[in-house]
């Protein structure tokens, strides 16, 4: 049983969500054959301020996603 962990930044729509794990099931399902049924996806939303890059966390930058 294939298990797909995602790390994300929070923000972004169930809509946009929901379309995201269905395609990588779908993908994950077509490279290595196991039925959809077996295969989990899990979204992990990270909050900015627990998100760092380069040291600084995403909530001190500017235009960047």
């Amino acid at each position: 049983m294939p298990i797909v962990q995602v790390h994300l930044l929070e923000g972004r729509s169930k809509e946009l969500k929901h379309q995201l794990i269905s395609e990588i099931t779908e993908a994950i399902s077509r490279t290595l054959g196991n039925s959809p049924e077996t295969i989990r996806v899990l979204l992990h939303d990270v909050p900015q301020e627990n998100w760092g890059i380069a040291g600084v966390p995403m909530s001190k930058r500017q235009n960047v996603k």
